[in-house]
């Protein structure tokens, strides 16, 4: 692989870009709701630390020494330890995931494209909280409407990783990335004056350990390794095009913390609002859609700030999105000898075309159950519960035990023989057993 990130900034940039997207503006802020506020964000935080972080690297340091594709760089680096080429084979099964994970995530992306157009046409306008419901149901029942936002979105996800590394990956991530930002700050600074951001603040901020349970150090968990997409191999590709200069910790380090700062500003944004309009903070995955609305309709301004927070949620989306469908690009280039601009449309139409199954979940196929879950239910539940975290673990064994300490170390430019020894530790033990133990709830709830 001939491609590398022009400086460490960039690698930074897209690497942050990958890992923020709808599990931090979307996700994070209703299962903090759900699962008791400050308590939940703490045991993430301890989460992002000993586990997302050291499972991060793991996965890095593998596309680093192996500088290809998934599947052929488990291959080449299993083979250089001595151990048998089969480990590609987890790679085939990150593809798996990544295939299924972009398929329904731009069902969702494509929902946060129609509100912003109409937040900024003031559809919410003067809305009840009942009119705000009947708009999300109406906007869920088109299943036209919804394939057009799904397929505009696919398309320019697929165009972006088109154009290739420095065209493409890099232009996104420097242009996106400091503009969420921006937008980000903007929203958070508008929600400490109007909203009641003293609550919020104390919701997200100040642990209730009254309140503590097993079910919200699980998903705080399972959250923090969600939320710093590990487990499928977009962040090996990102590391295949990692610099041999760029240090590897400290810079992974910077990309959890700022992957957690989105996290926990859109909390703030969020909560501020929700609870000076006093709405439910438990409000589910339609917090986005059918509670926020609702306080758009109602705030100063709030035509302009709700279709800020839409294009927020958009620029997440798409820099996740980029990130999932560059190693299936680079799978067909590397493997099958295709250009770019073929792989891309052959991705980008497959994933189209299951993503569909998702959308008509919402609608036309709504009756139609698995084991009483919906379609869009299984895709999701699939591959957050069962084929992320089982790649997580596998990818932490892979980097813990098959790399050799002196490739691994060498590889993660890690001088300090007690900080490696401790990332070793993490990668080898608590990284698998945390994982684990956050698969088995996640099928088996006690």
């Amino acid at each position: 692989m001939k491609s590398q990130w022009s400086s460490r900034f960039t690698f930074i940039m897209a690497t942050t870009g990958a890992a923020v997207g709808l599990g931090n503006i979307w996700k994070f802020p209703y299962m903090a709701g759900e699962n008791g506020g400050g308590l939940f964000v703490l045991f993430y935080l301890i989460a992002v630390a000993l586990i997302g972080i050291p499972t991060m690297m793991a996965e890095i340091l593998i596309g680093r020494l192996g500088r290809h594709n998934p599947v052929n760089t488990l291959e080449l680096v299993a083979t250089h330890a001595g151990k048998t080429p089969q480990w590609k084979l987890l790679g085939w099964w990150g593809a798996l995931g990544l295939v299924l994970v972009l398929s329904f995530y731009s069902v969702i992306a494509g929902w946060s494209i129609g509100y912003l157009l109409k937040a900024w046409f003031g559809e919410f306008n003067g809305l009840s909280a009942h009119q705000v419901q009947v708009l999300w149901q109406h906007f869920l029942s088109n299943p036209y409407t919804l394939i057009l936002w799904h397929t505009l979105f696919m398309s320019i996800t697929l165009w972006v990783v088109a154009r290739g590394v420095k065209q493409g990956l890099e232009r996104a991530a420097n242009i996106m990335m400091p503009g969420l930002f921006f937008v980000l700050i903007i929203l958070l600074i508008y929600s400490i004056f109007v909203g009641d951001f003293k609550a919020a603040f104390n919701f997200l901020l100040m642990p209730n350990f009254k309140e503590i349970s097993a079910s919200a150090l699980i998903y705080a968990l399972g959250h923090a390794f969600f939320t710093l997409a590990i487990g499928a191999g977009a962040m090996l590709v990102y590391g295949a095009y990692l610099p041999k200069d760029t240090k590897l910790g400290s810079s992974v380090c910077i990309i959890a913390a700022l992957d957690v700062l989105v996290a926990l500003f859109s909390g703030l944004a969020i909560f501020s609002l929700v609870f000076k309009y006093g709405l439910p903070p438990e409000g589910g995955p339609g917090l986005m859609f059918k509670v926020l609305p609702i306080a758009f309709a109602q705030m100063p301004a709030g035509q302009w700030f709700g279709g800020l927070f839409f294009l927020l949620l958009w620029f997440a989306a798409w820099t996740s999105s980029i990130s999932m469908a560059e190693p299936l690009v680079v799978l067909l280039v590397e493997r099958r000898g295709l250009t770019r601009n073929r792989a891309s449309f052959l991705i980008g139409l497959l994933c189209w075309f299951l993503g569909l199954f998702a959308l008509l979940s919402f609608n036309a196929w709504e009756n139609i159950r698995i084991l009483g879950f919906t379609i869009f239910e299984v895709m999701a539940d699939t591959t957050t519960n069962i084929i992320l975290p089982i790649g997580g673990i596998l990818f932490a064994y892979f980097a813990g035990w098959v790399i050799a300490p002196k490739d691994a170390k060498h590889g993660l430019l890690m001088e300090n023989p007690f900080l490696f020894k401790l990332w070793q530790w993490l990668v080898r033990y608590l990284a698998p057993i945390g994982i684990l133990f956050s698969f088995i709830y996640g099928l088996w709830p006690f």
